[in-house]
């Protein structure tokens, strides 16, 4: 462990914040208004975390911008017009850029810093953070709004060096955009950043080669500009839906109507007709058909089935529909894609769809790559390969808690935290959305605000009461970690080898990583934790009168 090299002085504030993206920015504001000293630690040279950062072709949101917005403020609310149903990444960093103009918070977030070691000080109570930069600040509170999908993984192939052609990651897109005309592409990955960025790629190339290892079932987005009934609808009767969705298990308004019976208690005429009227209306409706689709091996077989066949329908040459068709998990268990227009692209003359899990990919050479079948030369190389979910950031930061326990090392045999908020151990350290809450099993700005909303209310408590230090206990942790894990396996979530089981990056421990138990269950959870004193967790008054 290194801390402390430099000479330069250290600052002191209530809580330091790492991350400008939706939970930094409300995470900021909701201390201010509390009256708390606080500053944001960013590594980009801009506010919008996730959207700051994924900037590939068709880069927009799988949750409708009605949605996937703040709630915190009816002004804001009311003054943000969305123009597309699905919001595109340049929208959704311009209505970052408002709120943080809005609220004046660039003042107090620190562009191109990244923090490199967090470490608890025990006798002063007190978090010491020092900066890629030599920077130092002692913090009450370190609040780790670092981001689900934000520490990128690229493949460690052979070759990476030596390719003398371009190469990109979706996740750290080159700024200026990439005008991939008259280029001979390779892409490698069909997860969501591969879904969304193939068909406008294969727009520009002159030719495509998909590299798939795993196919992924993708609905249609069916976008569109949102008719301004429904605009005046939602300025009307916004927060309305947003307690509507909040009484959802993801958090989702086209949960909010679904079949009182199993998939299986239709005909089977009714059931199809179901998943065409969702796959007509696009999004996540067809999926949200059903309640027991996640947990019944049956009735997601008929959904499955159903959207193996709409692709066997759309591409017309029958080995690349068959190889572009899911059979070994079950329907949603990966995160399930929306997609416009992808399955068509494989009807383009210059798109190409190779086997990588037959054919691997083995090395990349000085003009291409080369798999066991064949060399490709291409002038790019496109990585859409995903994240190390969930942990991963945190994973990246030096972070250590009491008598030196680095959070890496207790997390060595997979994540441990009491409701995704602490880890046992960390005092005052929070992580909003983390491992153990609905985060990305949810709409993640409904979620993002309730964290950032109890973790607010929570350090105002330990203010109000003259607490210096919160943190879980142990018994709470292994309790919240056994119903985690109980509750995952009563869905067939754990049946895929999904990023939501770490299974995309190689010795990541295979447990489920979000909480699956529904955003109602685990918001009133937390608000009875709350309410019955924070229930669960230590305070520092008590700490100080027990031995242990």
């Amino acid at each position: 462990m290194t801390f402390m090299t430099t000479a330069k002085s250290m600052a002191t504030l209530d809580a330091a914040i790492v991350g400008a993206g939706f939970a930094g920015l409300y995470m900021l504001h909701r201390l201010r208004e509390l009256g708390f000293s606080a500053r944001i630690y960013e590594a980009g040279s801009g506010v919008g975390g996730t959207w700051y950062w994924n900037r590939y072709p068709g880069a927009r949101c799988d949750v409708e911008s009605l949605e996937y917005s703040y709630t915190f403020s009816e002004e804001l609310r009311k003054e943000w017009q969305w123009t597309e149903r699905y919001a595109a990444q340049p929208e959704i960093l311009r209505y970052l850029n408002h709120v943080a103009d809005r609220f004046d918070l660039r003042r107090d977030i620190q562009f191109d810093t990244k923090i490199a070691v967090a470490v608890f000080n025990e006798s002063e109570k007190q978090w010491l953070i020092e900066t890629d930069g030599g920077d130092r600040v002692a913090a009450t509170f370190c609040i780790m709004a670092t981001g689900c999908l934000s520490a990128a993984r690229v493949p460690d192939f052979e070759g990476l060096e030596i390719f003398q052609g371009k190469q990109y990651h979706t996740g750290h897109w080159p700024h200026e955009g990439v005008d991939f005309t008259g280029q001979r592409v390779a892409v490698i990955g069909t997860g969501s950043s591969g879904i969304q960025s193939i068909p406008v790629i294969a727009g520009q190339a002159s030719q495509v080669y998909v590299f798939q290892r795993t196919p992924n079932f993708s609905v249609p987005a069916h976008n569109g500009p949102i008719a301004e009934d429904v605009k005046q609808d939602w300025q009307e009767n916004g927060p309305k839906y947003r307690a509507i969705a909040e009484s959802t298990p993801f958090g989702l308004l086209v949960q909010s109507k679904p079949a009182a019976h199993s998939a299986l208690e239709v005909a089977a005429a009714e059931r199809e007709r179901v998943y065409e009227q969702g796959w007509q209306a696009g999004g996540f409706g067809m999926i949200a058909a059903f309640p027991d689709i996640v947990i019944n091996r049956e009735s997601n077989d008929t959904a499955a089935e159903f959207v193996r066949n709409k692709i066997r329908g759309i591409v017309r040459n029958p080995a690349v529909a068959e190889m572009l068709t899911p059979k070994d998990y079950p329907i949603a268990t990966k995160r399930l894609c929306i997609d416009t227009g992808y399955f068509e692209t494989y009807n383009r003359d210059n798109v190409t769809l190779i086997d990588a899990r037959a054919t691997p990919v083995e090395a990349l050479t000085r003009t291409g790559l080369r798999t066991r079948d064949r060399e490709f030369e291409v002038d790019s190389i496109v990585f859409a390969t995903g994240f190390d979910a969930m942990t991963g950031a945190l994973n990246g930061i030096e972070i250590r808690g009491r008598h030196g326990e680095a959070l890496k090392e207790k997390w060595a045999a997979g994540p441990r935290t009491y409701l995704g908020l602490m880890a046992a151990g960390f005092p005052n350290l929070f992580t909003i959305t983390g491992p153990g809450s609905p985060s990305v099993l949810s709409n993640m700005a409904l979620s993002i605000e309730q964290h950032v909303e109890w973790i607010a209310d929570c350090v105002a408590h330990l203010r109000d009461h003259g607490i210096a230090t919160i943190e879980a206990s142990a018994g709470a942790e292994n309790e919240w970690l056994n119903h985690v894990n109980e509750t995952a396996h009563q869905t067939l979530f754990p049946l895929a080898n999904s990023w939501y089981m770490g299974a995309n990056i190689p010795g990541k421990p295979r447990v489920f990583l979000p909480y699956i138990g529904g955003v109602p269950a685990y918001r009133q959870k937390c608000d009875e934790v709350a309410a019955r004193g924070y229930e669960g967790f230590v305070l520092g008054e008590r700490a100080a009168r027990s031995p242990a």
